[in-house]
């Protein structure tokens, strides 16, 4: 239940919280409820105390419960230099990359070089921009998708898919839900499956970028690259992981060897340059390729698949 105008910058909005919405973060919340308005914004108003739950200032962190009260104050989005709305062509080309939709759900094969998400000096993300594709559905992201990672990325359309998807994300070994990723791989691997079970560390190197790597104080992370052909005197493989760590899989590769080719972070800069001197490779060669899961108690099976980006499939041609 809404009380006052409707709308970005149209006066303070009194929101009531439905059973639907109930558990969800406030930050989250607040970007359903402003259509268009960029996730900074979002965290701008949090920050300087604009947005109240039941009448107490909120917290970026805090969760919704059922009746709650949110104070949503006017926003304007006609301050210079405030995009208002993504362009047309990415949006257009946000409508030719879904690859599924249903009642619950919407997946994207996402173009390598978006963000899933706005934030650090990105306006609009793969959800801000799906968002103003659909401005009428309420659209979460059910998982994340590294920038430079192509592939699919899901996006649940009602909030019990959403609950229920990350429930199986947090399930210990992949057991509830089965990912798998193509990716070249630098060098000869060997044959069969080469299982990497390496705890992974977040640091930050100076500036603020954030740098993975194998440490003893790490997190728990597993993945199985398994060599699908011999390309270039390189090995192109499927990467099934049990964990969904940052950078894991890049991370992992660079651990046993043979780093991900087109990775400028944890790869070999002169490998990289042979290839895209060679074979065109100007991206990290890494593709989100298959999700496979069950809602409804396991009731309603999900396979889901995305092609190959056509710049990859080139650069496998050309090998």
């Amino acid at each position: 239940m809404t009380t006052a105008a409707n709308g970005p910058g149209s006066g303070v909005r009194r929101v009531q919280v439905d059973a639907d919405r109930a558990g969800q973060r406030i930050d989250n919340f607040l970007t359903g409820q402003l259509k268009g308005v960029p996730r900074s914004m979002v965290y701008r108003l949090l920050r300087t105390g604009q947005v109240r739950i039941n009448g107490k200032r909120a917290k970026p962190d805090a969760r919704l419960a059922e009746g709650d009260e949110v104070r949503i104050p006017p926003v304007r989005l006609d301050e210079p230099g405030t995009p208002t709305r993504p362009p047309e062509r990415l949006l257009a080309a946000l409508e030719a990359a879904i690859v599924f939709e249903d009642a619950r759900l919407l997946v994207l094969n996402k173009p390598s070089g978006m963000a899933s998400h706005g934030g650090s000096g990105i306006s609009f993300g793969a959800i801000e921009s799906l968002r103003a594709l659909r401005p009428d559905q309420t659209l979460e992201l059910v998982h994340r998708l590294d920038r430079d990672t192509s592939g699919l990325l899901v996006v649940a359309k009602k909030r019990s898919a959403l609950v229920e998807l990350q429930a199986l994300l947090r399930e210990d070994h992949g057991a509830g839900l089965t990912k798998r990723y193509l990716a070249l791989l630098t060098g000869r691997l060997p044959d069969g499956t080469l299982t990497v079970d390496a705890p992974l560390h977040i640091g930050l190197r100076q500036g603020g970028e954030r740098h993975v790597q194998v440490h003893a104080q790490g997190k728990p992370s597993v993945s199985h690259f398994r060599v699908l052909e011999r390309r270039g005197g390189h090995s192109y493989c499927e990467v099934r992981i049990e964990t969904g760590r940052t950078h894991q899989i890049r991370v992992h590769a660079a651990h046993l060897g043979h780093p991900v080719a087109g990775d400028d972070k944890y790869g070999a800069e002169d490998v990289n340059r042979r290839l895209r001197d060679q074979v065109g490779l100007k991206r990290l060669f890494l593709h989100a390729a298959s999700l496979e899961f069950a809602l409804d108690q396991g009731n309603a099976p999900y396979l889901l698949n995305a092609p190959l980006a056509p710049e990859l499939a080139d650069v496998l041609d050309r090998l």
